[in-house]
């Protein structure tokens, strides 16, 4: 029975399998296309066969959806690194992520020594009016001890419907006081952008990530500025470093807020009809012109390579740091119903002047390196996505990760200083230049992108998934400091 139920299953394929081969058959011969039908039949034949091998043979009593599961995860990270499976609760997960908000308390925490500590409270949320405090260290959650949860678990209790109680005990201070704190969930909304006035002239923006906020947050900071300081702005900072990504519309909205004519990006995929351009909306550039400068290392991906690169080829910005990560792939997710969903690897993008970054990155117009402390060395380096193994190829000149350490102090930090030197005029981009190591230097690209002529789309990648399965591109490929 067990044997039947399985080929039941593979029939069901083969159905969708032969479906597919029979569109074909008008651009190809009878006899290959029958030929390809029959050797992917013997495949999933092959399949059952292990399949069933595994559910009737194997020491312990397997668990039937694990296999599928596993036989999925395999057939996708088969792909590339970025392709993947995702569970329902791992889609739940990604959602918060994007979306940018959850039900939760308000705390940045990390995992350290096995133990769950607060990196810090969130401004205005109930975890800093409850008194939570930086470095307190969490015993447990509604007295559940949380020593032997990883730090997701301990995310998922603190995370709970909006008006609902936690009671968290913790341990503060040198002498590890207990606290017992009781505090009320409430809706928490992810700070993707923070910004500052630097030097009482500058506006600095940090963007962290791309997920639904990070536009509405970037035009409230700009917003801001024309408050204070307002005619005195000299230009901005945008600190992209460390910036894993995040949803492909949001970065080309980020863009549209310095650049109000172009093309910012665009994507191709295996098809060429498939191939979209996303131009910048006139009047919706919020900056006014005022200079740029935008900082990437070697931990700037994805969005964060389409922002810089675009400004870069419209010289709307000059780009200090390091050389950014390299990855050029758009994935789009397409939901599976109640089974999760399905994170693909639809697409490369290509910045206005047609260069793919894919295991290549972004290289900054000045090359500045960090002084590193002495414990971090050789620690502070990414390895780019050219080492992913797996990664989509892009011929031969793909180059490695490169530094990606920010100091915590900004009187330390050699690429803040660069940026605010050259807005203020104190030094020029040729002062502050110094030659790029031989392995550095990329091919020439053409900078003066023209213009598309396709209509402008704000919105992101339609997907090729059918329509009763909507699909959200984002390329959430790193996560941030676990937010409750």
């Amino acid at each position: 029975m067990m044997r039947t139920v399985s080929y039941l299953v593979l029939g069901a394929a083969m159905g969708a399998v032969l479906a597919t081969v029979g569109s074909q058959t008008s651009f190809l011969s009878h006899g290959s296309a029958f030929a390809a039908a029959a050797d992917t039949y013997r495949q999933l034949n092959l399949f059952g066969d292990v399949f069933d091998k595994i559910r009737s043979d194997y020491v312990e009593k397997p668990d039937d959806g694990k296999l599928v599961e596993a036989a999925i995860n395999g057939m996708l990270s088969s792909l590339d690194p970025h392709s993947s499976y995702m569970d329902a609760k791992s889609f739940r997960d990604m959602q918060v992520q994007t979306k940018g908000e959850f039900g939760g308390l308000g705390i940045e925490v990390t995992e350290e020594d096995g133990a769950i500590k607060v990196v810090t409270p969130i401004d205005d949320t109930p975890a800093a009016k409850a008194g939570i405090m930086s470095g307190d260290i969490i015993t447990a959650i509604d007295d559940e001890p949380v020593q032997g949860m990883s730090l997701n678990q301990a995310v998922d209790k603190m995370r709970g419907a909006v008006n609902t109680a936690v009671k968290l005990k913790v341990l503060r201070g040198a002498k590890k006081d207990p606290l017992d704190i009781k505090i009320v969930r409430d809706i928490i909304k992810i700070q993707s952008v923070r910004s500052h006035v630097e030097d009482g002239d500058v506006g600095y923006i940090r963007i962290t990530q791309f997920n639904e906020q990070t536009y509405d947050g970037l035009k409230s900071a700009m917003e801001k500025f024309k408050d204070s300081p307002g005619d005195k702005l000299k230009g901005y900072i945008l600190d992209l470093r460390n910036n894993p990504g995040g949803l492909l519309d949001q970065s080309i909205e980020v863009v549209n807020a310095f650049l109000d004519r172009g093309e910012i990006v665009s994507t191709r995929g295996r098809n060429v009809e498939e191939t979209q351009r996303y131009n910048a909306r006139p009047g919706a550039d919020l900056s006014h012109t005022k200079p740029l400068v935008v900082l990437i290392n070697g931990g700037s991906a994805s969005a964060s390579e389409i922002v810089s690169g675009a400004l870069q080829d419209h010289k709307r910005a000059t780009l200090i740091g390091t050389r950014s990560f390299g990855k050029g792939s758009v994935q789009t997710i397409i939901p599976l119903g109640q089974n999760g969903a399905l994170r693909l690897t639809t697409a490369r993008y290509y910045t206005p002047s047609g260069r793919s970054i894919q295991a290549k990155g972004i290289d900054p117009d000045i090359q500045i390196l960090e002084d590193v402390p002495e414990d971090l060395r050789g620690k502070d380096d990414t390895k780019g996505e050219a080492s992913l193994k797996g990664h989509l190829k892009n011929g031969e000149d793909e180059k490695s990760g490169s530094q990606a350490y920010v100091p915590p102090d900004a009187k330390n930090d050699k690429q803040l200083i660069a940026a605010l030197d050259l807005l203020h005029g104190v030094k020029t981009a040729a002062e502050l230049a110094t030659p790029l190591p031989a392995a550095a230097i990329s091919t020439p690209v053409k900078t003066d992108a023209p213009s598309s002529t396709a209509p402008a789309k704000t919105d992101a990648p339609s997907s090729t998934a059918p329509a009763s399965a909507p699909s959200t591109p984002a390329t959430p490929d790193a996560a941030p400091t676990e937010q409750k």
